[in-house]
C-alpha cells in the first residue's frame, strides 16, 4: 500500500506484507535513465545515482529505492520523505505540492525529481526498474480476470487448472499472493503497481510458468496495473457495485473496458450473458473469444442466438456442484465438473477453462487435466465455503445485490421444509444505493433475515443497518413476503443467533465478508472471522463441523 488511505484496502493499516514481494536480484538503473523514461529532468550530477527498487510507502522502503511521494486522503507522501531517506531511499519523485512541502520543512540529501502526475508514471518506472516483463525473457504467462463478481474464484480455478497441466504457477488477488513460496496475505484486490511489477519479476526469477491475477476497477482507476500486459484478460460480469467511486454504471463499465486494449492485454475471453458483456465483446480493441453461460443454472439455453464461440451446455447437478459441457461453435466439446455450488461457479469454471485454452493450451491436454485432477473443486477461502452440512452452513463474500441473490439461490435446499437463514450487512463509506436493494433481495430469498454489521469503517453502524433493514422491511410489507427480519449486532452475536434458529435440515448463509479476518470500526481493527465464529457457534450447539483443511492454492 502507499501512504494513501485506499478504499480497496481490507487489512489492518499497520500490516505490511510487501516485504515478500521483491526479487532477490535487481540490476541497478541510473537515475538519468529513470528521468529519461518519463521525461523528467534529473538535477546536476544526480544522473549517476543507482536505483534498485521503488516504493510508494515509506515503511516498505529498502536501500537503493526511489521513493514516490504522492498526495493521500489526509497526508501527502512528502511528509514521510525523511523516514524514506533514513530507510535508504536514494531519490524522491513527487509532484508540485510535494515539492513545496519539501522546500518548506525538509533538508533532503537525495535528488528530488518533479512530475506533474507522478502516479501516472509509477507503473512504467516499476517495469523499468524490476524488468518485470522484458521482451524475449520468457516471463510467466499472465491471466487477468476482471468483473464485479467471480474474480477470485476464477483466478483460483485458472491456477488449479494450470497446475493440473503441470505448470508452476503464481497468484495475485484478494485473499493471498503466491509466487512459488509461502503464501503472502493480500491487502488489496490488486496490489500497487510497484508491488505488481516486483512480484512479476520475483515469479520470473523463481521460474514460474504462469500467473493469474484479479484486476479490480480500483486497480485500473488507480494505475495499479500500468505497465502490465496480460496474455489473456477475462471478463466475468458487471452488476451494481463501487458506484461510490465510479458514479454510474457506464463509467464503471468504461473503467473495466480499459483492460481490453492493446496496452494492457493481447487477447480476451468475455462472458456475454448480459448487455455489458456483449458491449465489451463488440468494442474491445483486442482479439475476443466469447463465452455464454447464462443457462448455467439449468434455467434455459446459454446462447439462444448462437453467437458465442463457447457455450455452457447440458448442466447437471453432482453432489453440491455440477457437471457441464463446454461446446465450441465448431462442435468440439469439453466435459467439466465443479464441486462448488451454484450456477455462478459453473460460469466461473467455464471462464477459467476458456481462458486457459486462449492461452495456448490444447483442448485434449485440458480435457486430460480436467479428468485427472478435478481442479474446479479447489476450496476458495470465503467463497461458498462450507463449514458444516447439517445444518448446511456457508460463508460467502457476496457483498452486492447480484452476488447476494446468486448466493441465496445457490444454497436453497430442495428438501421440503428446509429454511434459509442469512446473516449479512453492508460496508460503510461505500455505495449506499445498494443497501436497501440487498435488504429486499434477502427478504425475497431467505426465510429469516438477520441484519448485522459488515465493516462500518468510519460510518455509523446503526445508520448502515437501518438502510439495509428499510429495504428488507419494505419488500416484506409491500410484497407480502413470509419471512422474519431481525436486527442483531455485533456480528458474532448475529451468527450465534442464526445457529440458534437453525435445524439440522436448514441452511445458514453468512455473507459479505468471506475470507476477511478483521472488522474495521471507527479506525479500529477488530479480530473477526465469520468462519471461526460460525464453527464455534455450531460446535456449541452440538452440530458437527467440517475439518478446516488448508486451502489448496
Amino acid at each position: 500500500m502507499s501512504e494513501l488511505t485506499d478504499p480497496d484496502a481490507s487489512a489492518p493499516s499497520g500490516h505490511d506484507s510487501t516485504q515478500g514481494f521483491r526479487p532477490t536480484a535487481v540490476a541497478a538503473v541510473p537515475l538519468a535513465a529513470i528521468g529519461a523514461a518519463i521525461g523528467v529532468a534529473v538535477p546536476g550530477a544526480s544522473g549517476s545515482v543507482q536505483v534498485t527498487g521503488i516504493s510508494l510507502n515509506s515503511r516498505s522502503v529498502r536501500p537503493g529505492d526511489l521513493y514516490v511521494a504522492l498526495p493521500g486522503a489526509t497526508r501527502h507522501g512528502a511528509d514521510f520523505v525523511s523516514q524514506a531517506v533514513d530507510a535508504g531511499a536514494v531519490a524522491v519523485l513527487t509532484d508540485d505540492a510535494g515539492a513545496r512541502l519539501l522546500a518548506l520543512g525538509h533538508d533532503i540529501a537525495v535528488p528530488v525529481l518533479l512530475a506533474h502526475e507522478p502516479r501516472n508514471v509509477v507503473g512504467r518506472l516499476s517495469a523499468l526498474i524490476y524488468q518485470s516483463r522484458p521482451d524475449g525473457a520468457g516471463a510467466p504467462a499472465l491471466f487477468g480476470v476482471t468483473g464485479t463478481n467471480g474474480k477470485t474464484t476464477t483466478t483460483y480455478f485458472i491456477n488449479a487448472l494450470l497446475r493440473a497441466l503441470g505448470k508452476r504457477t503464481g497468484l495475485i488477488g484478494t485473499i493471498e499472493i503466491l509466487a512459488g513460496g509461502e503464501p503472502i496475505p493480500s491487502l488489496l484486490t490488486t496490489p500497487e503497481s510497484t508491488d505488481v511489477h516486483a512480484l512479476l519479476a520475483l515469479m520470473r526469477e523463481r521460474g514460474l510458468d504462469a500467473a493469474s491475477m484479479e484486476v479490480s476497477s480500483h486497480a485500473v482507476s488507480f494505475h495499479r496495473v500500468d505497465g502490465v500486459v496480460f496474455d489473456v484478460a477475462g471478463f466475468t460480469n458487471l452488476t451494481q457495485d463501487h458506484l461510490d467511486l465510479h458514479g454510474t454504471m457506464e463509467e464503471y463499465f468504461q473503467t473495466k473496458a480499459r483492460l481490453f486494449t492493446p496496452e494492457r492485454a493481447r487477447a480476451a475471453v468475455v462472458t456475454i450473458d448480459d448487455d455489458w458483456g456483449r458491449k465489451l465483446a463488440a468494442t474491445a480493441e483486442i482479439p475476443v473469444t466469447t463465452l455464454a453461460t447464462a443457462g448455467a443454472d439449468g434455467a434455459g439455453p446459454a446462447d439462444a442466438d448462437g453467437t458465442a464461440d463457447w457455450t455452457v451446455a447440458r448442466t447437471a447437478p453432482r453432489g453440491l456442484g455440477s457437471d457441464f459441457v463446454l461446446r465450441h461453435r465448431d462442435g468440439a466439446e469439453l466435459r467439466v465438473h465443479t464441486g462448488l455450488p451454484g450456477g455462478f461457479n459453473v460460469a466461473n469454471a467455464a471462464l477459467a477453462t476458456v481462458m486457459v485454452l486462449a492461452g495456448g493450451h490444447e483442448p485434449a491436454a485440458v480435457q486430460a487435466a480436467l479428468d485427472a485432477a478435478d481442479p474446479f473443486t479447489v476450496a476458495v477461502p470465503g467463497r461458498m465455503q462450507l463449514v458444516s452440512t447439517a445444518p448446511a452452513a456457508v460463508v460467502d463474500f457476496a457483498h452486492n445485490p447480484d452476488a447476494l441473490a446468486r448466493a441465496l439461490e445457490a444454497v436453497r435446499s430442495p428438501e421440503p421444509g428446509s429454511k434459509v437463514i442469512i446473516v449479512f450487512g453492508a460496508t460503510g463509506q461505500r455505495d449506499q444505493g445498494k443497501r436497501p436493494a440487498m435488504g429486499a433481495i434477502a427478504a425475497r430469498l431467505a426465510d429469516t433475515v438477520i441484519v448485522s454489521d459488515d465493516d462500518p469503517h468510519d460510518e455509523d453502524a446503526a445508520a448502515i443497518r437501518a438502510d439495509v433493514l428499510a429495504g428488507a422491511l419494505a419488500a416484506k410489507d409491500d410484497e407480502g413476503l413470509d419471512c422474519t427480519v431481525l436486527e442483531v449486532f455485533p456480528r458474532d452475536a448475529a451468527i450465534l443467533k442464526a445457529v440458534e434458529l437453525a435445524g439440522a435440515g436448514d441452511t445458514i448463509l453468512v455473507a459479505g465478508r468471506g475470507h476477511e479476518v478483521w472488522q474495521e470500526v471507527k479506525g479500529v481493527n477488530l479480530a473477526l472471522d465469520d468462519r471461526v465464529e460460525l464453527r464455534n457457534a455450531l460446535t456449541a450447539r452440538g452440530f458437527t463441523v467440517l475439518e478446516d483443511h488448508r486451502i489448496e492454492s
